[in-house]
């Protein structure tokens, strides 16, 4: 492979230098290349009889550019070619859980702040995820008509789970304002919950939590009134073992104690307390500490790796208590993100004006991105991807896929 590609180069370039940029026939690939050894390349541009039929060999698609430290990386696009290599250094493969991927947005039907700008293409998204090395992926619902969409949704492939439960955003819209609207919708979810289970597709109860950053879409009463509701149905016997998938933004302390208080008792640690994970973690390590004492794991995505305190509680989380999502289409990691510098893998994209199936769209996140999380909690604490890859994906199995008959752990 390295052989054909050098070829390539030395066929189209007799000079170069660590700056230069070289175009690569993509159809010399069925993996991804990460890394070439460039003085071995530039030392093969020297051999005077390189034959040139490789120039005639497919579009050029893979652009390989140096970097400051003599090496090369991949900006690919996402087509069916764009598998990784997915050995890991023991051997095994390395494979993703996306615990939280929110798959119903419109955006994945084409749809961009109310105006159609593509095809629906969730089933290119899915497929993209799957030649990426992910073999699991949560949908997340956050009403009870997201609950039974989600539900329906992972009817298409075995590798689709998803939540059910009521975002503290839309409390108000979901339960109403009466004692009995309250009590049907309860009831109504519970039903959802209970067909998810019998179809062992249902592995968490949420997006539930507390979220005082967006009050203009309820207050915060109404939020504590929901969660508190939604937590007894947790405490209930036939729904006790199901996770928590928790939303926490800019109240961390109250849903701490609300947490104590109505779900596993003030005395509870990890040894008596909760399942469950506090999703999308942005907050203090001090509150981090807080919730994995109580027995909960750390969910992080490209919105818990944005500035350099973010990384700095993301180092000291211990890799046994996190779990990685991509909250997708929102929380990608941007080059304005102090976590970008650690991202090494890139995928080509064009806006949603000007559409290609095989590209990500500009701005849209998606669950193939899940690698880019993954390298950089590799990056700031210093491990290898593959270890970022495995443990995360047990961590997932331990909380979420246990109860789940017929997953493969």
């Amino acid at each position: 492979m390295i052989d054909a590609c050098m070829n390539a180069c030395a066929a189209s370039i007799s000079t170069a230098t660590s700056s230069a940029a070289i175009t690569i026939p993509s159809t010399l690939f069925a993996t991804t290349i990460t890394t070439i050894n460039t003085s071995a390349l530039f030392s093969r541009l020297t051999r005077p009889s390189i034959s040139p039929f490789l120039l005639r060999r497919g579009v050029n698609n893979l652009n390989l550019q140096y970097s400051n430290r003599k090496e090369t990386r991949l900006h690919h696009s996402n087509t069916v070619n764009n598998r990784r290599s997915s050995r890991s250094r023991s051997g095994g493969r390395r494979m993703f859980v996306d615990i939280g991927a929110n798959l119903l947005d419109d955006m994945y039907q084409g749809c961009y702040r109310g105006k159609q700008r593509h095809e629906k293409d969730l089933d290119a998204v899915l497929q993209r995820a799957w030649d990426n090395q992910l073999d699991q992926i949560i949908v997340t619902a956050g009403t009870i008509h997201e609950s039974e969409h989600a539900l329906t949704l992972t009817q298409r492939d075995d590798r689709l789970y998803c939540t059910a439960g009521v975002h503290p955003t839309r409390c108000s819209q979901v339960f109403g304002t009466t004692q009995d609207s309250w009590e049907e919708s309860l009831e109504q979810l519970k039903h959802v919950i209970k067909q998810g289970l019998q179809q062992h597709k249902v592995v968490a109860l949420g997006e539930l939590g507390l979220d005082y950053a967006r009050l203009e879409f309820c207050d915060a009463e109404t939020q504590k009134k929901g969660l508190i509701a939604q937590l007894k149905l947790a405490r209930d016997h036939s729904f006790h073992h199901l996770p928590l998938f928790l939303h926490n933004r800019e109240s961390g302390n109250d849903l701490l104690q609300i947490l104590k208080q109505h779900y596993i008792g003030s005395d509870a640690d990890a040894t008596t307390g909760g399942r469950g994970v506090v999703h999308s973690f942005d907050d203090s390590l001090e509150l981090a500490h807080e919730f994995m004492k109580l027995g909960f794991y750390i969910g992080i995505n490209g919105c818990s790796l944005k500035t350099q305190d973010n990384l700095d509680v993301v180092q000291h989380i211990p890799l046994e208590r996190i779990l990685l999502e991509t909250d997708c289409p929102w929380c990608d990691i941007r080059p304005t993100h102090a976590g970008w510098e650690h991202v090494r893998t890139k995928f080509d994209v064009k806006t949603e004006k000007k559409y290609d199936r095989d590209y990500c769209v500009k701005g849209r996140n998606e669950p193939c991105h899940i690698v880019q999380v993954a390298e950089v909690i590799a990056g700031i604490k210093g491990v290898s991807v593959e270890e970022v890859a495995t443990v995360s994906r047990q961590n997932a199995q331990d909380l979420f896929f246990g109860m789940v008959t017929g997953v493969k752990k």
